[in-house]
């Protein structure tokens, strides 16, 4: 395992390469049909509709990125709020992909909204309503985005060499950290809640009371599995050491969160007298066993403690959870989401495409701050080969 005091560098490198280039074209595809959306208007590329009105870039991009971009609240919950210093190493990484998960889920929802314009009004005091829970999640993502940035803003210090702007902003961090708890936890909560207030629109096998919680607790699963799946695959692609035992680690913290999610979950079904409704030959019973699979699988792997201790056991837990969460969050605003009468809704290519070009761009920020800002401290595997000897 690293030192938890080595200090992150870029990793440097040709910036030019095949997966770079294919991420950009699949960004440029996406943001010309958001060019498309701009001039022609959301109807020319989209099939929202008025008994859908929301479709694949709210119920992707927008609940589901926050939810996989949970990897730095997550991360700061167990290293600062529980004082676990040794994950200090992966909690830029962690950030660096919360912070590109809620700027784009921020892009996406002015891409979905009819009159974007109007956002701005979101902080004009004559304009609010108090009473609306999609006014504190807006808030709270507006608010979380700016704290993001704010949190990750030392990499860029350290970039350019303005040590004392650093240090003073060092002073009050701490601030910064707390919001970056606090926020995350009221928006990812206040999602279930705007679906706790839809019980007609929401299956039983859904719908209860308690669904902030189960958001809540999904996405901080969610948030540690994208920083196991995150940590696999920069390793193996760049060639650095292993993170394996701090993943490890983690692998417990996420096994008794997915236990506690299906604890939940399941026992609300059975007390409300609906698990009858998950035998049934229906479309909801057979989205309802594909989540419960995909959760089941990753307790399953990260049971064992011969497995979890493996990192391409991790890496598949990793991979279960995220498509567990990711249906569960479809599923329950868009696909088992019951619109008005009369209406039907199926994604259009350019939805999908602007969606892929968003996650795409999601990728190749990614790679390009790990290369250039001093994001990754874990060294090239020579290296800590040669170290160790």
């Amino acid at each position: 395992m690293q030192d938890a005091h080595a200090q992150p560098r870029p990793l440097g490198g040709r910036i030019l390469t095949v997966p770079v280039a294919i991420l950009t074209v699949l960004t440029l595809v996406g943001f010309y049909y958001i060019a498309k959306r701009y001039y022609f208007g959301i109807g020319a590329v989209a099939n929202v509709n008025p008994g859908y009105p929301w479709g694949i870039w709210v119920a992707f991009d927008v609940i589901v990125g926050p939810a996989i971009g949970c990897g730095g609240f997550a991360m700061a919950l167990l290293t600062y709020v529980l004082n676990q210093g040794k994950y200090h190493p992966i909690m830029r990484p962690a950030l660096l992909g919360g912070l590109f998960g809620y700027t784009l889920a921020g892009v996406a929802v002015m891409i979905d909204l009819g009159r974007y314009f109007n956002s701005l009004n979101l902080l004009l005091p004559w304009y609010l309503n108090t009473n609306s829970i999609m006014l504190e999640t807006a808030l709270c993502v507006m608010a979380y985005v700016a704290v993001l940035w704010i949190e990750f803003s030392p990499a860029f210090l350290e970039r350019f060499g303005l040590s004392r702007i650093r240090l003073f902003m060092e002073r009050f961090m701490f601030v910064i950290i707390a919001l970056g708890v606090l926020l995350p936890t009221m928006h990812q909560s206040a999602l279930g809640t705007i679906l706790a207030v839809n019980e007609s629109k929401l299956p039983p096998l859904w719908w209860t009371q308690l669904l902030p919680v189960l958001y809540l607790i999904s996405a901080i699963a969610m948030g540690y599995s994208i920083v196991a799946f995150e940590a696999t695959l920069v390793s193996r692609g760049f060639r650095l050491q292993s993170e394996l035992p701090l993943l490890s680690s983690i692998g417990r913290i996420i096994l008794w969160l997915v236990v506690a999610f299906m604890v939940v979950r399941i026992g609300v079904i059975v007390i409300n007298g609906n698990l009858g409704l998950a035998f049934e030959p229906t479309r909801a019973a057979l989205l309802f066993w594909v989540e419960t699979f995909m959760f089941g699988a990753a307790i399953a792997l990260l049971s064992a403690d011969r497995l979890r201790r493996t990192e391409r056991y991790i890496f598949l837990s990793a991979c279960a959870l995220l498509l567990g969460g990711t249906f569960y969050r479809l599923d329950s605003y868009l696909i088992a989401y019951q619109g008005s009468p009369g209406w039907r809704y199926f994604p259009s290519v350019p939805e999908l495409m602007i969606t892929i070009g968003l996650v795409s761009l999601h990728v190749l920020l990614f790679i390009l701050f790990c290369k250039l800002l001093p994001v990754l401290s874990n060294p090239p595997r020579r290296a800590a080969e040669g170290l160790a000897s």
